[in-house]
C-alpha cells in the first residue's frame, strides 16, 4: 500500500487519509490502487462497520494527478481508479468524509456517495472538469443535479465554480460547516456512532435508501467512455499545458 494513503482502524472505524500534503493531495493511480485494496478487505472486515475519508495537512485533495492520469492510455476495464469508484458506489457500509480543506474534482464527486460529509469553514469544493477539457466522472453528471438542481451542476461543471462550505450546506452537499479544528472529530464521531449499531440493519437501511445502482452504473460508463477519449484529446493537452505553464488556454 501506497504512503501516500494511510489507513488505520480503530473503533470499528476504517479511517483513510490522502497522506501526499506536499503535492496538496492529488490523487495517482497508485493511491486509488491502495484505496481500492482498503475498500474491498472492509468489505468483508466485521472489524469495520464505517468508513471515514479525510486529507493531510490543509487539502482534502486536488483531485486527480494530471501528470499521472495524463501517462494513461486509457480508464477502460478493471484499472485502479474504476475499482475504486465500484467500491465506493457499491459499499454497503456507510461513508463519512471530514473535508478538511480543497476539496477538487474526485474531491467533490466521492462526496456524492457518502452517507456523511463534515466541511472545515474556509474550504471550498470544485470540479473544474470543463477547465481541464475533461468532463465529470463517478455518475456526478447523473447524482449532483439531482442534488442541488440543474443549474446550480451547470455552475460547478462548466463554469468551474468553488463551493464554499456555507453554500455547499445550503446545496444541501453536506450535513454541518465545522471550525478546521473540529472537523476530523464531528466526522470521527460520527462514524464511530455508526459502528454501534446493529450492522445488518445499517447495512440494509443504506441499500434501500441507494435504491437501484443500475443508473448510476450506466452513467459511470459513459462518463468514462468520454473522460477517457476527451484524455488523450489536443483540449486536454492545451489545458494542461496551460495548467503548467500558468497561462490561459487558448482553444481557438
Amino acid at each position: 500500500m501506497t504512503d501516500f494513503i494511510k489507513t488505520i482502524i480503530e473503533d470499528r472505524v476504517l479511517k483513510i487519509t490522502f497522506n501526499r500534503a506536499d503535492k496538496k493531495n492529488a490523487i495517482t493511480h497508485a493511491m486509488y490502487a491502495a484505496m481500492a485494496e482498503a475498500m474491498a478487505d472492509a468489505r468483508t472486515n466485521d472489524d469495520v462497520r464505517a468508513i471515514l475519508f479525510t486529507g493531510e495537512g490543509d487539502m482534502f485533495t486536488a483531485g486527480n494527478d494530471l501528470v499521472d492520469f495524463q501517462q494513461a492510455t486509457s480508464l477502460e476495464g478493471e484499472g485502479p481508479v474504476m475499482v475504486f469508484i465500484k467500491e465506493l458506489v457499491e459499499a454497503l457500509k456507510p461513508i463519512v468524509a471530514a473535508v478538511n480543506g480543497r476539496a477538487v474534482g474526485i474531491g467533490l464527486t466521492m462526496l456524492l456517495h457518502c452517507d456523511f460529509v463534515y466541511m472545515a469553514e474556509g474550504a471550498t469544493i470544485s470540479a473544474p472538469f470543463v477547465d481541464l477539457a475533461l468532463v465529470p466522472e463517478n455518475a456526478s453528471s447523473l447524482l449532483l443535479p439531482q442534488v442541488v438542481c440543474h443549474v446550480h451542476a451547470a455552475e460547478i461543471f462548466m463554469l468551474g465554480k468553488r463551493v464554499t462550505a456555507t453554500e455547499a450546506f445550503e446545496m444541501n452537499l453536506i450535513n454541518q460547516v465545522c471550525s478546521v479544528e473540529d472537523v476530523l472529530e464531528v466526522a470521527t464521531k460520527t462514524a464511530v456512532a455508526l459502528g454501534q449499531k446493529a450492522p445488518t440493519a445499517l447495512q440494509a437501511t443504506k441499500r434501500l435508501m441507494r435504491g437501484d445502482l443500475a443508473p448510476m452504473q450506466a452513467c459511470i460508463k459513459v462518463e468514462n467512455d468520454l473522460f477517457g477519449t476527451q484524455l488523450q484529446s489536443p483540449e486536454v493537452a492545451e489545458a494542461i499545458g496551460a495548467f503548467f505553464e500558468k497561462r490561459a488556454p487558448n482553444f481557438g
